[in-house]
Order: C-alpha cells, then sequence, then structure tokens
C-alpha cells in the first residue's frame, strides 16, 4: 500500500486481519526478544573479544574479523532474508532464523580455532540477519503508518538495550568461572522464549502464488558484497591499496555488483527491486541508514577495546563506561517514535544526524590522557542521535512503499545499514592496526628503550604479560589510534545530514492509510 496514493491492492493469499490487542503485545514481545538476540550476536561479544583473540592466538584483523564475519553474513542474507518475507510464509522464516543463530551460537561456544570461530559467527550473522530483517518486516504488516513509528521507537529501545546488556553481560561471563565461551550460551533461552510467543501469537499472510525465486540475483548480490568487504578489512594489511589482490577483490567486487544491478533490473522478483528507488524519500532514507551505520557499528565495538587496551580497564569496567551511549540512544529512540508523527519529523533526523556528525567529531579529539567523564559525555551525544535516526529512517522506507513491497523495502534499508556497518567496522580495524603499529615501532626503535617480552607483530597484546614500559606504549598507542580512527569515519556522518535535508516533506505517519478490520479471536 503505497503512502500517498491511496491505493490498497494486496497481492497476497487473502485478506490482511489485524490482531487483537492482547495478542499484538504478545506478539511484539516476541519480536523484541527477537531483535535483542539478534542484536547480542555482536553486542556480548565486544567486551570479550580481546580475552577470545588473546586465547584463540588472533590478530587486530582477527579482532575486527570476529564481528566482520557475522556482519558480512547478515549484510548478504538480509535483502535475501527481506524478499522471502514477501514470498513464503514469516513466521516460519523467522523461526528458521533463530534456529540457525542457535546453532552458530553452539558452534562458537566450543571453538577451539580462530577459523571455527569465524564460521561460526558466519552461521550466527545469517540468522541474525533474518532475525533483524524480519522483526521490522512484521512491524510494518501488524502496524498502522502511525503505529510503525511507535512500534519501531519500542525495536529502537530494544537495540539500545541490548546493546547496553550485551557488553556488561559479556563483561560479568568473562570475568566468572565461565569464561568467554559462557557468551554464546546467554542468548538461547531467550531465542526459545521468543520462538514460543511468536508460535502462539503470529498471524500473517503466507506469501504470494506463484513463488519466483531470484537465485542468481541472491548469489550475485552475496558475491559482490563478500568481495568488497574482504577488500575493505585486508587492504593496507595483508595486500597493497595498489596489487593484483586489490584488483581482483575491488574490480571483482564492483564488475559483479554491476552484473547483479543488471540482472535485478530483468527479474520479475528481484530481491532487491530497485525500483523502489525511483521515490526519493526511499533512496535518501536507505542511504542516510547506511552512512549512519558507518559510525553506529564503529561506535558499539571499537570502545571496549580503548576502555580496556588504553586505558586497563577490566571487561565488566568496560561495559559499564558504555552506558551512556546505550541510555541516550534508548531515550532519544522511545521518545522520537512516538513524537515523530507530528508535522516536524524532519526535524527529529536533521537533529539526529548532526548529533552523529558532533559526537563522531568529538571522539576523533580523545587519547589516552581523555578525562573518562569527556569520553563518556561524547558517547553520549553520539547515541543520542544515533536514538533519533536508526529506526526512523526504516520506517519512513516502510511509509513510501507498497505494502507487497513491505519486506523488499524494508530489507533493503537494513541492507544499507548492516553494508555501511560493516565497511565502518574493517575501515576502523584497518586505521587501529595500522596507526598502533606505527606508534609502537616508533616507540620501540627510541635509544634507550627497555621492552622485555613483546608480543607478536599484528597480534593484540595481553598487557598483563608485558613490562611497564612496553605496556605504557601500547596503551598510549591505542589510545591514539582510536581517535585518529573515529576521525577518519567522521566525514560520512555529514553526508548523512546531506541525505536528510533532501527528503521530502511527504512521509506519512498518520493513520490516513485505510487498515482491513481487527481480528479478535
Amino acid at each position: 500500500m503505497a503512502v500517498g496514493s491511496g491505493s490498497t491492492e494486496l497481492t497476497m493469499d487473502g485478506p490482511l486481519h489485524r490482531m487483537s490487542a492482547g495478542r499484538l503485545r504478545v506478539a511484539l514481545t516476541g519480536l523484541m526478544l527477537a531483535l535483542f538476540v539478534s542484536m547480542l550476536s555482536s553486542t556480548i561479544v565486544a567486551n570479550a573479544l580481546p580475552r577470545i583473540i588473546g586465547d584463540l592466538g588472533g590478530s587486530q584483523t582477527g579482532y575486527s574479523w570476529v564481528v566482520v564475519a557475522t556482519l558480512l553474513a547478515l549484510t548478504a542474507t538480509t535483502p535475501i532474508w527481506g524478499k522471502l518475507a514477501d514470498l513464503f510464509d514469516k513466521l516460519l522464516l523467522v523461526q528458521v532464523a533463530m534456529l540457525l543463530y542457535c546453532a552458530g551460537s553452539l558452534v562458537g561456544a566450543f571453538s577451539h580455532s580462530m577459523t571455527v570461530l569465524l564460521v561460526a559467527r558466519a552461521v550466527q550473522g545469517i540468522g541474525a540477519g533474518g532475525l533483524s530483517a524480519l522483526s521490522l518486516v512484521i512491524v510494518g504488516w501488524v502496524g498502522t503508518p502511525k503505529e510503525r513509528a511507535r512500534f519501531s521507537g519500542y525495536l529502537g529501545a530494544v537495540y539500545a538495550v541490548a546493546t547496553l546488556a550485551g557488553p556488561l553481560i559479556g563483561g560479568v561471563i568473562v570475568d566468572s568461572p565461565l569464561g568467554w565461551r559462557g557468551c554464546f550460551f546467554a542468548s538461547l533461552p531467550i531465542a526459545v522464549v521468543a520462538m514460543v510467543l511468536l508460535q502462539l501469537t503470529l498471524r500473517l499472510p503466507r506469501g504470494r502464488s506463484p513463488v519466483r525465486i531470484d537465485l542468481a540475483g541472491s548469489a550475485l548480490v552475496v558475491t559482490s558484497v563478500g568481495l568488497l568487504l574482504v577488500w575493505t578489512s585486508l587492504v593496507g594489511q595483508q595486500f597493497a591499496w595498489l596489487s593484483v589482490s586489490t584488483v581482483g577483490m575491488l574490480g571483482g567486487g564492483l564488475v559483479v555488483g554491476v552484473v547483479a544491478v543488471v540482472v535485478e533490473l530483468r527479474h520479475p522478483e528481484p530481491v532487491l527491486p530497485l525500483r523502489l528507488f525511483r521515490n526519493r524519500n526511499v533512496l535518501m532514507s536507505t542511504l542516510a541508514s547506511g552512512l549512519l551505520a558507518t559510525v553506529a557499528f564503529a561506535a558499539t565495538l571499537y570502545p571496549a577495546q580503548y576502555f580496556q587496551l588504553a586505558r586497563g580497564m577490566s571487561p565488566q569496567a568496560a561495559g559499564l563506561m558504555t552506558m551512556t551511549t546505550v541510555g541516550s540512544l534508548a531515550l532519544a529512540s522511545v521518545v522520537s517514535g512516538r513524537k515523530i508523527n507530528g508535522r516536524y519529523w524532519r526535524v527529529w533526523l536533521v537533529s539526529g544526524t548532526g548529533a552523529v556528525a558532533l559526537g563522531s567529531g568529538l571522539l576523533g579529539t580523545v587519547d589516552v590522557h581523555t578525562h573518562l567523564v569527556a569520553v563518556g559525555v561524547y558517547l553520549g551525544v553520539l547515541g543520542l542521535g544515533l536514538g533519533l535516526t536508526t529506526q526512523n529512517l526504516v520506517v519512513a522506507v516502510q511509509n513510501n512503499v507498497e505494502l507487497s513491497d513491505l519486506g523488499a523495502g524494508t530489507s533493503m534499508a537494513n541492507f544499507a545499514r548492516s553494508f555501511g556497518g560493516a565497511v565502518g567496522v574493517c575501515v576502523m580495524g584497518a586505521v587501529l592496526s595500522a596507526r598502533t603499529a606505527t606508534v609502537v615501532a616508533d616507540g620501540l626503535s627510541g635509544p634507550g628503550q627497555e621492552t622485555g617480552p613483546l608480543p607478536e607483530p599484528g597480534r593484540i597484546p595481553i598487557l598483563e604479560t608485558l613490562s611497564t614500559p612496553v605496556r605504557e606504549l601500547y596503551s598510549s598507542a591505542y589510545g591514539t589510534a582510536f581517535g585518529e580512527a573515529f576521525l577518519a569515519i567522521a566525514p560520512v556522518a555529514l553526508l548523512s545530514i546531506v541525505c536528510v535535508l533532501l527528503l521530502r516533506p511527504a512521509v506519512r505517519t498518520d493513520d490516513a492509510v485505510p487498515m482491513p478490520p481487527e481480528i479478535t479471536a
């Protein structure tokens, strides 16, 4: 149902029925738990990563790839999940995604090598991609345009709580006898509860008939995204910017991407319906989501490394230091979800993107000597901006597409966000690795520098095993690199402001669109 067009034609099998208020509340609880589980896939291991990489003998590249493996799988499969939601039973898809996530968690818990851990994280990512995409798709189905903003505000708060609770839970578990492996078990009981609640309450249209799956487009999208993200992660570390590997990965990714666009334009049921980008609000909202995610994902991952390696904190203390980010994100998400339905909706989005740009710039000034209160305030400003924008941009997409395209439209916004997040993690990880290595090398080359045992080149150091001078050198290096890495990705937040300013005032947030009758069964 296109907002502003007056059309109510559905291509689903049978009419859409709204659930009773009680069933809707229980179903939303299940959806929020499912989203919470998907978010825990990255946040709960954030504070555990230094310990994980140390135990498994990983490097800074491995540190990034424990997260990138999940984001890569999530990004590449998000549009596929969204398209499948328009074609098949959404409840069945949620359950399949949950089972994949649980399987990846169990494999990760018993990993004894970086290779096995990365495979487990990829499986988790596939499941998490389904959970995050399908949660937003289903909210679009069960809510009116006005309710979507409010419901998405709740999901944004869940996103914030998971971001807060994940590092805290992970920090406590890592410091307990369970160790870092316990982090992979923590979300399994929540996943079971979510599956039961959704199975008992969720009733949605089953999809279209006949079904034509875009296998070629799906394969091309996955290949293109994979090549580009692998290149982003490894360039400048494993090979030079101007090299055969760059030509193969970057050039190959772009060529495959062009072929994917051609295939998608010709397929009757494309996994990425590019025709939706004819609507300026869909295009600008999707671009803004991707740009903001470049900062958002890095902001949830690397502060833990800063607090532990630059400031010498424990995983639990590092988790507590993220409370300002997530507290402001949760508050802004809930408040904006309720208030954005007014005539000044764009003010919220412009303010949010401005706050993200300001917070990123402030974090770019951080080093090992920055007062911790100041670091907390900077993170709070960034969280405030993300809370005002993250879910509301998805709502802007949902309210500008047909109901029959709701899954694909929502998944495109999620795809952009996941891809932007993966790029941000890779770029920031590359800057951290390069700058830390440079600062350490310069410090060790000084005259009369006492060293003692040194970590292997490129490895994440275990500070307790280093001599005092070397430990201080590494702490200073990570503090300096952290600020410079944020400064490197801050300009993309400025571009997101431009995208939001280009939105037309046609985003519908009222209840004028006719909705089918409520079902009380």
